[in-house]
């Protein structure tokens, strides 16, 4: 049986698994995702992009979305794009800085 604080830690695991198509980086390493919470069988994920006009935007979105119904307990997810604070390179990971050549 899954904890109910682990299936924050396990949505954050299979969120590092979506990527934008245009960046070889996962989302979270990109610094996309502000917060991951549950409450009760739903996740809620707020999030940002790159930028507004994302072409990939609902694939991003969708990926996220089955992404962390995949956890055991997880039957809905609502996902909130916001763009306060806008997404810039500080928010990278130093993973995602040393493989994007910012290191």
């Amino acid at each position: 049986m899954i904890e109910m604080d682990d299936r924050i830690d396990l949505i954050v695991q299979n969120l590092k698994e979506v990527y934008d198509p245009e960046i070889p980086v996962n989302i979270y390493d990109l610094g996309l995702v502000y917060s991951v919470d549950v409450e009760g069988n739903e996740a809620k994920i707020v999030m940002t992009l790159t930028a507004p006009n994302c072409p990939a935007a609902d694939f991003i979105v969708s990926d996220v979305e089955y992404m962390a119904k995949k956890v055991e307990g997880i039957e809905s997810c609502k996902v909130e794009i916001t763009y306060d604070p806008p997404w810039d390179r500080s928010m990278l990971s130093e993973e995602a800085r040393l493989e994007l050549g910012f290191l």
